[in-house]
């Protein structure tokens, strides 16, 4: 599988680091991104009549382009992200009537900001802000192209397959849940290039919590919940979509480089493990457990970084290196651990888990045991086709700017949804 060059209105281009390079002579030609070949077209988010051959498009132009070259084209610095962003968070904004800017703004430090996303159906907890199933085709175009502005092409490609995979499943599977397709989308403060404000954005499989600060030229995507079901589907035209490709390679490209005494160090059982700090829930970081970043080569460490990088790279190049520049800092300091599968075949077992706990990265992956009723035929929606994950910064998460409350709703923090 390859990755569709017109896949976003922008490139930007991953740090010329050695971890970079050494991924790329493990994986070949993986691209982040993994294969989704495209997003879903504006107008389709949330649509319940949306079929399959319309969710799924090649090209991201009809969503997101105007919005894109209004707020500046290929950013590559920190700076440019925020600025692109915050123009397209106000023409977001102007799009919308003054009472749905009242319900999308929130105060900055409000802590609605930690309550308002889970890695549950919306129909379990309530998310804050606009639901694109309420908006306009403008509108809804024009917040994606706020997540446009923010995210890196690569991770753009990414959440735009997670979405169309819930709506292949809508569309597709057995599943009752009402919730699939909605997202939404809220701001904490008002989209600024000077000061602090926040997007929130997402549903069921996606939560993107991203605090830009543009006083202190920084951004953080701590915590966000990036989910999967199914594996892999088929777009319109019949071209695989596998949204998580990239976190499974990295994943795996890991775990092939360590030598039988680490793996046994970092292998906790065949089956794959609950997650032990679930979106939406408080944590305490557990670590201490399992395979430490200081028994690992410089080139194991690199591959490492590299599989983090799928959470904390999700931006610009520059805000990118800063990020796993902090994380390799404290990477000695840092445990892994691995359950499940031992090797990367979809045809066996029920997928794996696997948790990264340091000073300044919390990441888990963690299979789901079961597809909640969304059940369809000859696709994977359960185990390695299922699956939840959280990236947390034990020292900076939300930037800072509230502390993780427990979420709302029935369950909330747990590690496996009730449905979906």
């Amino acid at each position: 599988m390859t990755h569709d060059d017109t896949a976003g209105a922008r490139r930007r281009h991953t740090p010329n680091r050695p971890l970079w390079i050494a991924t790329a002579l493990v994986a070949g030609s993986l691209v982040l991104a993994g294969c989704a070949t495209g997003a879903p077209s504006a107008s389709s988010i949330g649509d319940s009549s949306s079929s399959a051959s319309t969710t799924i498009t090649t090209t991201t132009e009809d969503a997101s382009t105007d919005t894109s070259t209004a707020a500046g084209a290929d950013a590559t610095t920190t700076s440019e992200t925020i600025s692109s962003t915050a123009a397209a968070g106000e023409a977001f904004l102007a799009t919308l009537s003054d009472e749905q800017v009242d319900a999308v703004t929130y105060d900055y430090d409000d802590e609605t900001k930690s309550t308002s996303w889970s890695n549950f159906p919306v129909t379990f907890v309530e998310r804050a802000g606009l639901n694109l199933a309420d908006l306009t085709d403008e509108q809804k175009e024009a917040a994606l192209g706020v997540l446009e502005a923010l995210l890196s092409d690569d991770a753009y490609a990414t959440a735009t397959g997670i979405m169309a995979g819930d709506q292949y499943l809508r569309d597709n599977s057995s599943s009752t849940e009402e919730s699939l397709g909605q997202y939404y989308i809220a701001f904490f403060g008002d989209p600024s290039d000077t000061g602090a404000w926040a997007v929130q954005f997402g549903g069921h499989h996606l939560g993107i919590n991203a605090d830009l600060n543009g006083a202190e030229n920084a951004i953080t995507f701590a915590p966000t919940h990036l989910g999967v079901q199914p594996a892999v589907y088929a777009d319109s035209e019949g071209e695989e979509v596998q949204p998580f490709a990239a976190i499974y390679e990295t994943a795996f490209a890991f775990y092939d480089s360590l030598t039988d005494e680490q793996k046994a160090s970092l292998y906790q059982g065949e089956e794959p493990a609950t997650m032990a700090c679930a979106p939406g829930g408080t944590c305490d970081y557990p670590t201490g457990t399992g395979l430490l970043g200081a028994d690992l080569t410089d080139e194991q460490k690199d591959l490492l970084l590299a599989v983090i990088a799928n959470w904390a790279g999700m931006a610009d190049e520059e805000t990118n290196a800063a990020a796993l520049a902090e994380i390799e800092a404290t990477l000695d300091e840092t445990y892994v651990t691995w359950s499940g599968a031992t090797v990367y075949d979809m045809t066996q077992g029920d997928g794996i888990s696997f948790q990264i706990s340091g000073p300044d990265v919390y990441i888990e992956f963690a299979a789901q045991n079961g597809s909640a009723g969304a059940d369809v035929d000859g696709v994977v929606t359960s185990g390695w086709g299922h699956v939840h994950t959280i990236y947390r910064d034990p020292s900076n998460d939300y930037g800072g700017s509230v502390e993780q409350q427990e979420g709302s709703g029935p369950g909330a923090g747990a590690g496996a949804p009730p449905a979906g």
